[in-house]
């Protein structure tokens, strides 16, 4: 097996022996046979040195056997030599031993090895006590999590040798890849900023990004030295503070040692959860027992969707309560604006575009706050790790990564927010799949819409029901998309990732406050601005050009008529033929045969272009174009009416499946454009959304139309 064979040239792999005490690492090495041991002592201590030399085939191995350490910290002297060796000397690969039969705590080592992010193998070793105890591991699956071969052996059986070797060779000929060590979102977003910095800056290291920004925000002594010194660290700095502040906040401690401890906890629990499994029945704790409840094979998922259920329920019925006032608020803000402005374009541009733009947007903070309050404290119990690890299984069947769930149940509060939480998907495959299904999530700019037709075409007992069945149908097909986008664009193997299952803990209202507040502010902040730019646009193209010959006409008849209820209906005419010839009109005109097979009229075919800037003007744009003028609500009778006497059911039908699909509002589509990577990606989806939804409206019109 091993030894000396006539080769031509003879290649050195250095390796790094490393692993907590009483693994068996050395025995190992020793019974790989023909080792010829050196003992010394490392530069500056008095720690005993080990360095084993081999041969096999062309290779010949270097071992340096480090001592057993728990952890890379400095509080044993061995376990310093073990930190400064690893960081600083020249070796090829890592050879991380762990014992088989107490796999969890032997891995928080490895996720410190992980964070080097160096070429390394794992020694799954005592593998035959592992099984004497009945204990099954999953080697494959261990080395998908890890991102790193493992491999399972036995120094005194002498077992699984030669695999071993075949995986260091490999490695050693192999490129790296990229470290598979996953911290929490809130850890990732802040490494994700600081090399997002370092990168832009072009810093110049041997030491990777991801790896200086987890030093540095374990507050790394010499990392911290060797940064202050540098130019960037004026940049550096209040990034770093803020990163902190906010790891602060989430934990509710300012212990960082603490805070990656629990992380690495984490991250070896919760692979053990996915691969080990154990023929003996230990006793429950507190947690297992409530896990064996919430994470059910069977009753888990109906429990969680009766608690989305719930959710769901507060964040609509609890919402109309303070959006009744908010909307008034903006209804004599526009007024007032109007009666100190005057009549004039100025004055219709500030308070019909602007300030209506921006009271589209206020007017679903509510709904917000109460959505993401809700998600939060799901978050801070420690339920929320458990869902995804609930559903990553019934994810994968349809293409979908478990950690999908988290944006997507967002979706349906504001697609802003939900594309930004996609960032906590590392694959990025997994990633822009998901990107592109969360658009069938009906956000909550779209139950207006909703609420106006179900209003119209069902009775007001029923309207609760299909309204249900409108966000469901929406998550369902898109699912469906999801499968078919696997399967016919992003192919690629599953990615397996860890679960993080932390304990269950008392919601922490500092967390829900901090969370709750940026979500509004950032919803507030970048929907409003693009919706107000998006609403003076639309302002502007459905008032211009105007049709003077045609006003000073009807202005004529104007002075004509004699009671208010006339009067009324002519300014409704005018304001029908202003936007009919308006550029908005113009282009409804233009687009109008592409949606003609599906039922709709130049009319929904304005409606739904408008909706592209935001999905709140939809209603208001319905209003202006079947004679009602913008005073008008989803809850107004008359809208309704008109609606339901000027609109067949089928068009109905058809036009209410394309808004669940079609391209989400500017803001989520620019949000979308940065996140995805590009103008490219916006128009794919443009491509792709709008397609699906005329293919599905045009067969929802014509199969309603053969029922009825």
């Amino acid at each position: 097996m091993l030894g000396a064979t006539n080769f031509k040239e003879e290649k050195i792999i250095k390796i790094a022996l490393v692993g907590q005490p009483n693994v068996g690492k050395s025995m190992l090495i020793n019974s790989i046979g023909n080792a010829r041991l050196k003992v010394g002592n490392f530069s500056g201590v008095t720690v005993e040195k080990k360095q084993i030399t081999f041969k096999h085939n062309e290779y010949k191995f270097l071992v340096t056997d480090l001592p057993g350490s728990y952890s890379l910290n400095d509080y044993t002297l061995e376990e310093k030599v073990t930190k400064e060796y690893l960081e600083n000397e020249n070796y090829d690969i890592i050879l991380n031993v762990v014992d088989s039969t107490n796999l969890e705590r032997n891995l928080y080592l490895t996720s410190e090895l992980l964070a080097l992010d160096k070429k390394m193998v794992v020694a799954l070793n005592m593998i035959d006590e592992a099984n004497n105890e009945g204990i099954s591991i999953d080697e494959k699956q261990v080395s998908k999590l890890l991102g790193k071969p493992c491999v399972k052996t036995s120094a005194k059986d002498n077992l699984g040798i030669d695999k071993l070797l075949t995986a260091l060779v490999s490695k050693y000929e192999s490129p790296k890849l990229e470290s598979k060590l996953i911290f929490s979102d809130v850890i990732e977003e802040e490494i994700a900023h600081i090399s997002k910095l370092l990168n832009a800056k072009k810093y110049k290291s041997n030491v990777d990004y991801r790896e200086i920004a987890i030093k540095l925000l374990q507050e790394d002594k010499a990392t911290y030295l060797k940064f202050h010194d540098e130019p960037i660290w004026i940049e550096l700095q209040p990034l770093l503070s803020h990163a902190l502040n906010h790891i602060y906040i989430h934990y509710d401690t300012k212990d960082l040692e603490e805070i990656f401890s629990d992380e690495k906890h984490a991250f070896s629990k919760g692979i053990v959860t996915e691969t080990v499994k154990t023929k003996t029945e230990q006793q429950k704790d507190l947690t297992s027992k409530i896990d064996s409840i919430l994470i059910h094979k069977f009753f888990g998922i109906p429990i969680f969707l009766f608690f989305m259920w719930s959710l769901f329920q507060l964040t609509f019925e609890l919402g109309n309560i303070p959006m009744d006032m908010i909307d008034a608020f903006f209804a004599n803000l526009i007024d007032g604006t109007k009666n100190i402005l005057g009549d004039n374009e100025l004055s219709s541009m500030i308070a019909d575009g602007a300030i209506a733009g921006v009271g589209a947007v206020v007017l679903f903070v509510p709904n917000i706050v109460i959505l993401f309050f809700g998600i939060a404290l799901l978050e801070t119990t420690g339920y929320m790790s458990r869902v995804a690890f609930l559903l990553d299984g019934f994810f994968h069947k349809f293409g979908l990564h478990g950690k999908s769930f988290i944006p997507l149940v967002s979706g349906f509060g504001c697609s802003v927010p939900a594309y930004m939480a996609a960032r906590t998907l590392k694959n990025e495959k997994d990633r822009l799949l998901t990107l592109f299904i969360i658009g069938f999530m009906s956000c909550g700019a779209r139950l207006p819409i909703y609420v106006l037709f179900t209003g119209a075409f069902f009775e007001a007992d029923q309207a609760g029901n299909i309204l249900f069945l409108i966000y469901i149908g929406g998550a369902i097909l898109g699912l469906i998309a999801a499968k078919v986008l696997k399967v016919m664009v992003f192919k690629n193997e599953d990615e397996p990732f860890v679960m993080e299952m932390p304990k269950y803990r008392l919601p922490s209202t500092k967390l829900i406050w901090h969370t709750v507040s940026n979500s509004a502010w950032m919803y507030l902040r970048k929907a409003g601005t693009f919706i107000l730019a998006a609403s003076i646009l639309i302002w502007i193209a459905s008032n211009y050009p105007k049709q003077l010959e045609y006003e000073e006409t009807m202005s004529v008849k104007m002075e004509q008529l004699s009671t208010d209820e006339e009067k009324a209906a002519l300014e409704n005419e005018i304001a029908l033929y202003g936007l009919e010839n308006s550029y908005l009109g113009k282009l409804g005109k233009f687009s109008e045969p592409l949606f003609a097979p599906l039922g709709f009229d130049w009319k929904m075919a304005v409606a739904l272009e408008t909706g592209l800037a935001a999905k709140e003007i939809v209603v208001s744009t319905l209003g202006i174009l079947y004679g009602l003028g913008e005073e008008h609500d989803e809850a107004s009778d008359t809208l309704i009416e008109k609606i339901k006497n000027n609109i067949p059911l089928p068009a109905a039908i058809s036009f209410i499946v394309f808004v669940m699909i079609y391209l989400p509002c500017l803001a989520a589509s620019m949000v979308f454009m940065r996140e995805a990577g590009g103008a490219k990606y916006l128009g794919y989806l443009f491509v792709f959304t709008t397609g699906t939804a005329w293919v599905l409206s045009f067969i929802a019109y014509n199969i309603t139309k053969l029922l009825m």
